[in-house]
């Protein structure tokens, strides 16, 4: 039996957010799996969900997505209710889900990759792909298939980028990953913030989430039960790192 979840304050004065989660509960199956939930991530603002395996994290960011359909609550993304929209809708709205998995077609190459989604106003063109991540012009006529982890979230993350959207959902990007690509990840991550774009991080590193993250909402068995700023990390560290526990 699960404790009720404390819900997380409602935003402080100022700039609405971006996106605001309010209450929201998951189920898979007959299975209760988000319990309240509730966050917020403003307009350019990196925000990490921490916690371990199973804690809840990728649900949320897959009810966000509309993904998982069978949930209860309010998801609002720039003041507009977006609970009832199916992914593709989501989508259209500005938001984007660079999914653990990746999700690249292994049989196109990385060019056929990234010019599959249109580019849309303000987003990212082949070239600027390119220079962001160099590796990916050496690879481009690889099939999707034959490159190595990094690489396929190199790809993944600026394929979704042709769409422009304003808040980019990752889940677990730096996993498996060598430290030279996570550096190149996370100087890509900031380069999004300093753009106004807003990101909403599912993180095991903590030392990569911490280094990048304004907020982390901390998960424990489908729940919030912690919010740290960027100011309380180093005093919160070992709270942080036991979240992570197995």
């Amino acid at each position: 039996m699960h404790a009720a979840a404390s819900p997380s304050p409602a935003p402080g004065p100022g700039p609405s957010p971006l996106l605001d989660v309010r209450d929201l509960n998951a189920y898979y199956g007959q299975s209760h799996v988000l319990h309240g939930v509730n966050l917020h991530v403003n307009p350019g603002e990196v925000v990490s969900l921490i916690g371990r395996n199973g804690a809840g994290k990728t649900t949320t960011l897959k009810s966000i997505m509309g993904v998982l359909r069978s949930r209860t609550g309010q998801i609002t993304f720039d003041g507009q209710d977006i609970t009832r929209l199916h992914s593709h809708r989501v989508a259209a709205r500005g938001l984007a889900w660079v999914p653990e998995e990746r999700a690249i077609l292994g049989t196109l190459s990385v060019k056929e990759n990234l010019e599959l989604p249109p580019a849309r106003p303000g987003g990212w063109t082949t070239e600027r792909a390119y220079e962001a991540f160099p590796v990916l012009r050496e690879r481009g006529h690889h099939p999707g298939s034959k490159l190595s982890g990094g690489e396929q979230q190199m790809l993944a993350i600026v394929r979704v980028l042709r769409s422009g959207p304003r808040l980019l959902l990752l889940d677990e990007p730096s996993e498996g990953l060598a430290p030279v690509i996570v550096q190149g990840i996370g100087r890509i991550i900031e380069g999004l913030r300093e753009a106004g774009m807003a990101v909403l991080l599912v993180e095991q590193n903590l030392g990569f989430a911490t280094r990048l993250a304004d907020r982390h909402y901390v998960f424990v068995d489908g729940m919030v039960v912690d919010e740290v700023a960027r100011a309380d990390v180093e005093a919160r560290r070992g709270d942080l790192l036991k979240s992570l526990s197995v």
